[in-house]
């Protein structure tokens, strides 16, 4: 088997970058010496995490459509056809064998100049509702790997994989326990714990709700450890500085950890968070992003709430119905068994792999 050289396009959120990580990774495993390129967009956080994995990006100057501010579309035209010309320079400067798209500005653009060039392409949906981009790529896409079934609503059908969305390793292969969890935080070894996760910059309306509930809350003998985000983070601290029993971060690196301590999670329904949470197995209560493009947040939650593997409380009724929702759970364990269950079902750990070998396999080389 020769060496592979992958470029993979894509990013924006953490949604996006860690699986283009995970999935890097993973190549670099299952065929050593694979030359890798990620290109992003100039400006996001991709520029700055996928650096500190250990691998090489180059920013392409793109930028999506602009639905709050239509006046600052007048560039788009311009900066698409800019990124077009680049896209296929860096395609014949480092002329992959494969390439895969994982969604965010870089990815359409790049996987669209690949198929013009006639380089085999592949695309990782993270969401079971397609964004429209990936539906144009999918048309040309050699291979469409997918989290969910169904999906061949969206894409052809012979292309579709069911893969499962990759996560970061120190989850797919945690092997800590709740007391570890616990002890990491500072926590109580004996108190239920409930984690509450708004995404990497914080949920608004969860936070209002939390922050609102907190006494509420607490009365159940639980203790809560709360990522508010960096927007909510002073409100937060303030508002916990006199309870022990609340431990508050604007953001958690060590996610395996929190996913060890926590008992009950309250989480965005993004499809990162829900790849690990059925990894994790802890039941939870989904609150999604009601302006996720098509509304897809909802459309995740729904795959596991119809699964018997998760709750939802839609945005707009958070603040009457979040705090009621978890208490009447906290009171059911014959329910959170049945979520755990449920979940730990659904969990792929090994999504990373599956990917890269169909990476492998377009490119001609396993």
């Amino acid at each position: 088997m020769g060496s592979i050289r992958v470029i993979i396009a894509g990013g924006g959120t953490g949604g996006h970058i860690f699986p283009a990580v995970a999935v890097g990774h993973a190549l670099q495993r299952l065929c050593p010496g694979a030359e890798l390129l990620f290109v992003g967009a100039k400006d996001k956080m991709e520029m700055e995490k996928v650096p500190k994995e250990g691998f090489k990006i180059i920013g392409l100057d793109i930028a999506g459509y602009n639905r709050t501010h239509l006046w600052k579309n007048i560039s788009l035209p311009f900066k698409l056809l800019k990124s077009r010309i680049e896209a296929r320079r860096i395609i014949r400067e480092f002329k992959p064998d494969a390439m895969m798209g994982v969604g965010g500005f870089a990815s359409f653009p790049m996987l669209s100049a690949g198929q013009g060039m006639g380089i085999p392409t592949l695309i990782q949906e993270q969401n079971s509702f397609a964004g429209k981009s990936n539906k144009i790529l999918g048309k040309r896409a050699n291979a469409i790997c997918v989290a969910y079934p169904a999906m061949q609503r969206f894409f052809p059908k012979d292309k579709v994989m069911l893969t499962g969305n990759p996560v970061r390793k120190s989850i797919s292969s945690m092997t800590l326990t709740s007391a570890e969890g616990k002890d990491w935080f500072g926590l109580n070894a004996g108190l239920t714990t409930v984690l509450v996760i708004g995404g990497s910059l914080g949920a608004k309306s969860v936070n209002d709700a939390v922050d609102e509930g907190l006494e509420d809350i607490l009365k159940e003998g639980v203790q809560v450890i709360w990522q508010s985000g960096k927007p909510y983070f002073e409100q937060a601290q303030k508002r916990t500085a006199s309870l022990q029993s609340v431990k508050v971060f604007d953001f958690i690196k060590e996610m395996d950890y929190a996913y060890a301590a926590a008992d009950i999670v309250i989480s965005r329904a993004g499809a990162l968070a829900i790849a690990e949470l059925c990894i994790a197995g802890k039941p939870v209560i989904f609150v999604p992003y009601p302006f996720a493009a098509e509304d897809h947040q909802t459309s995740n939650a729904m795959a596991l709430v119809t699964n018997n593997a998760a709750l939802l409380v839609k945005d707009d009724l958070v603040k009457t119905l979040l705090v009621t929702t978890l208490k009447t759970l906290l009171q059911d364990k014959a329910l959170q068994n049945k979520m755990s269950g449920n979940l730990k079902a659904m969990a792929i750990t090994d999504a990373d792999e599956r990917i890269a070998r169909k990476v492998m396999e377009i490119a001609g080389k396993n």
